[in-house]
């Protein structure tokens, strides 16, 4: 599944250790967006372990399913494209 996962995370201790374990599902396109190509057991884990680091009443967590249709019609202005690698090492 195709996955775009931002987040607003507001302590400077928590913000590097959510980057580090997000950088192990995917590739980052943006400060603090990632693009990953995950399979469900991937995403239940990833989702398991941020919910360890972040603080709900603090930070904030989106994912966005981008089924392959809309894939397709994602536009890129400027520099990047879209993730293709669905390879990734979880640190």
């Amino acid at each position: 599944m195709f996955l775009l996962v931002s987040y607003d995370i507001c302590d400077k201790k928590r913000l590097p250790k959510v980057a580090k374990l997000m950088e192990g599902y995917g590739v980052r396109v943006q400060y603090s967006v990632f693009e990953c190509l995950l399979t469900d057991r991937q995403v239940q884990d990833m989702e398991r372990r941020l919910r360890r680091l972040i603080k709900p009443e603090e930070d904030s967590v989106r994912f966005y399913r981008i089924c392959e249709s809309c894939k397709e019609e994602i536009v890129i202005i400027g520099q990047g494209k879209v993730s293709e690698n669905e390879y990734y090492f979880i640190t």
